[in-house]
C-alpha cells in the first residue's frame, strides 16, 4: 500500500502489461548493463588517469590522453557498430547481439563505457596534477615517503573529490540511459520500450521512465554527499 504511488497504469503499446510489469521484467537488465559500464569506467579510467599524471609530458601521458580523447570524441551510436564490425563480423570472436552470457555482455559494456572511461581518465589526470602541486605533497616527499604512498594515500584522497562529483550523475544516467546500446545490440532491456513509447506516444511509460531517472539521480547525488564526508574531514566537521 505504501508503494501504490509507483503504479503508473497500463502501457498503451504493450497490450496486457502495465508500466510496473515492464520495469520489473526489463529494468534489471538495463541496470546490469549500466552498472557494468560504470564499473569499467572506474576500473580502467581512474588508473589510466593516475598513470598519465604520474608520467606527465612523457610518451605514456601523450598515448593515454590520445586514447582518452578518442574515447570522448566517438559517441555511443558510432562506437557500438564499430566494435560489432571489428570483433563480431571481421574477427568473429564475440557475438554482436544478445544478453546473458559473458561473451554477449563484453561488447555492449565496452561500447557504453568507453566515453565515460575516457572522461574519468582525463578528469583524474587533471585533478591529480592539481593536487600534486600542493605544499603538503612536497612535505610528504621531503619526509622520505615513497612515491606510491604519496600518490595513493595523500594525493588521491583529495583528487577523488571532483571525480566523485561527476560519478553521481554518471551512475544515474548509466543505470537508466542505456537505450541506444540496447537497441544496437538487441538487448531486452528498457531501451526498446522507451524508444517505442516516444514514437507511439505511450505517455505512461515515458512518465515512469523520467521519474525513475529522477529517482536514480537523487539517490546518486545523496550517495555522493555521503562520500564527501569520508574523503574530506573538513566537510564532516562542518
Amino acid at each position: 500500500a505504501t508503494l501504490r504511488w509507483m503504479n503508473f497504469g497500463p502501457s498503451y503499446n504493450s497490450i496486457g502489461r502495465t508500466v510496473s510489469d515492464i520495469f520489473r521484467d526489463n529494468l534489471p537488465i538495463s541496470m546490469q548493463l549500466g552498472f557494468s559500464a560504470f564499473s569499467l569506467s572506474i576500473i580502467v579510467g581512474v588508473p589510466l588517469g593516475i598513470i598519465s599524471a604520474v608520467n606527465r609530458n612523457t610518451w605514456i601521458d601523450y598515448f593515454a590522453m590520445a586514447i582518452a580523447v578518442l574515447g570522448i570524441s566517438v559517441p555511443v551510436i558510432i562506437m557500438g557498430p564499430i566494435v560489432q564490425y571489428v570483433f563480431g563480423v571481421q574477427l568473429k570472436i564475440l557475438p554482436i547481439s544478445g544478453w546473458g552470457q559473458p561473451s554477449q555482455m563484453l561488447l555492449p559494456v565496452v561500447a557504453l563505457g568507453a566515453s565515460n572511461t575516457a572522461l574519468m581518465a582525463r578528469l583524474t589526470r587533471a585533478s591529480l596534477l592539481q593536487v600534486l602541486s600542493q605544499d603538503y605533497i612536497r612535505t610528504a616527499r621531503a619526509k622520505g615517503l615513497i612515491e606510491r604512498i604519496v600518490i595513493l594515500r595523500h594525493a588521491m584522497k583529495n583528487a577523488l573529490i571532483p571525480i566523485v562529483t561527476v560519478l553521481g550523475p554518471t551512475l544515474a544516467y548509466l543505470l537508466s540511459g542505456t537505450f541506444v546500446v540496447e537497441t544496437i545490440f538487441g538487448i531486452p532491456g528498457m531501451g526498446k520500450f522507451f524508444v517505442t513509447s516516444v514514437t507511439g506516444r505511450d505517455y505512461q511509460v515515458i512518465m515512469g521512465t523520467v521519474l525513475l531517472l529522477a529517482m536514480f539521480l537523487v539517490l546518486a547525488n545523496t550517495l555522493v554527499d555521503i562520500l564527501y564526508t569520508f574523503l574530506d574531514p573538513r566537510i564532516r566537521i562542518d
